[in-house]
């Protein structure tokens, strides 16, 4: 690519440091190793009829299990958020990748629930690492008009193993235990731990720890706890752009994974499916979904960029890249889970209408999630890491949310006004992301300011 060109930006030599064959081969191990995190959260839900009694609990007990998974998630980017700031990007990488790949073997081995609990939620922790630096990592090799392409194949990953691991976990507890899931998910973050550490290159311009050179150990601890401090990311919520588009993310993420949950126990006997294999199918419908949108939702995102550009004169402002998300966000994934929740309530359409709406709303998200994570790494330049793992905090903390709450609500309203709570949720979040796109810049200035004077 050219170094110049009409969207060029001062600075932007900075971003021809790696090959384009390299790139791509950074963007591809970063999202095998963003996929492993959520296909860990949904593998296990084809065969939670065996796990609950392997351990003698209950359903409820073992939908907390994965309510705790999501919650840790959530925790995690409190710490890696920072960690990628302060030491870059490769080294939170590698240990997240390491330390995923031995509580995964823990997960598979452990005798007893109480353990297994544990290394589910040591797992959990690690998973969103990936997230976290992989997301920073692109953000440090590509060019702002190029981001949003790169971001759709890198949460490829992330989105398409929620659906794609019921799918697996049914075939492997059809036809062997549950736990093989487990060293099957050992393996693969295996084989990532490898990928990071021998290809993955350090691409942080600037990383903090390179401040604490010279300084007495008492000023360096000093530092290190302000830079890392999980606070941090928690006071970004102050500023109303960052929260709404938290908010934005969590409406999405709630919508999935109240979606992906209950298949199992709604869809089963809605159609009269008796074996987990058969329930794990219709996984695949928004796994498809995820893979289309993969090649537009990116691409339709630094296109919508590169639009307004041209139309400010040459000027890129990072709330424009949002503008391609609202008939996405607003209207076909609303859309999408209010029939998909009635017509499997009232009975009609069979299996392809329901099929159909989880394949569109799957498109319809891959549509979204770049525009929202590209602009999280724009808003705030020098903290994006922390907005990034802000945003990831309030995504899966309502995942957690969806996951512990869907089984309960869908028994006691129906799945179709859960549905259409959930289609609500996430129609409101849309106006508040037009209303970032539309007034964000001057919220995106006061933001600016109070850090300037916090500093």
């Amino acid at each position: 690519m050219p170094a110049r060109d009409e969207f060029y930006e001062a600075g932007d030599e900075i971003y021809n440091k790696y090959s384009h064959p390299h790139k791509v081969a950074i963007v591809t191990i970063l999202s095998f190793c963003a996929f492993l995190g959520p296909i860990s959260s949904t593998s296990i839900l084809a065969a939670s009829p065996e796990v609950v009694a392997t351990y003698h609990t209950t359903g409820t007990i073992f939908g907390i299990s994965n309510a705790l998974y999501l919650i840790f998630m959530g925790l995690s980017p409190l710490l890696y958020g920072p960690l990628g700031t302060t030491y870059g990007r490769k080294k939170p990488l590698v240990v997240a990748a390491v330390t995923f790949t031995a509580f995964s073997a823990g997960s598979a081995l452990a005798p007893n629930l109480a353990s297994y609990f544990i290394f589910r939620m040591l797992t959990a922790f690690q998973g969103t690492g990936f997230y976290i630096c992989g997301a920073a990592v692109i953000a440090d090799i590509y060019r702002p008009v190029e981001r949003g392409t790169c971001y759709g194949y890198f949460l490829s990953g992330i989105l398409i193993g929620p659906a794609l691991g019921p799918l697996i976990g049914g075939v492997i507890v059809t036809y062997s235990s549950w736990r093989n899931i487990f060293w099957l998910q050992t393996a693969l973050s295996g084989v990532s731990s490898i990928g990071v550490i021998v290809f993955i290159p350090e691409t942080a311009h600037h990383m903090r720890s390179e401040e604490l050179a010279g300084l007495p150990r008492k000023e360096k601890a000093k530092k290190l706890w302000e830079w890392t401090n999980p606070l941090r990311v928690i006071k970004l919520f102050r500023y109303p752009n960052i929260l709404i588009v938290g908010l934005a993310s969590a409406s999405l993420v709630w919508n999935m994974y109240s979606l992906l949950t209950p298949i199992r126990y709604v869809l089963n006997p809605r159609f009269n499916l008796t074996s987990p294999l058969e329930g794990a199918l219709f996984y695949i419908a928004p796994g498809a979904g995820y893979l289309l949108g993969t090649f537009g939702g990116g691409r339709w995102a630094d296109r919508c960029v590169r639009k307004w550009i041209r139309k400010r004169g040459g000027k890129r402002v990072p709330e424009d890249r949002l503008r391609s998300c609202i008939v996405a966000m607003g209207g076909v994934t609303p859309a999408c889970m209010l029939v998909y929740g009635w017509s499997v309530e009232k009975r009609v359409g069979g299996i392809p209408l329901p099929v159909i709406c989880m394949f569109v709303q799957g498109v319809a998200q891959l549509f979204c999630f770049p525009s929202i994570n590209t602009y999280c790494t724009e808003v705030m330049q020098k903290r994006n890491s922390e907005v990034l793992a802000g945003n990831y905090v309030i995504r899966y903390v309502f995942a957690a949310a969806g996951t512990a709450a869907c089984l309960p609500v869908i028994e006691r309203i129906g799945v179709g006004w859960f549905s259409t709570i959930s289609a609500l949720f996430v129609f409101v979040a849309s106006i508040g992301t037009w209303m970032t796109a539309r007034y964000g810049a001057g919220w995106r200035e006061n933001v600016e300011r109070k850090l300037g004077e916090e500093k």
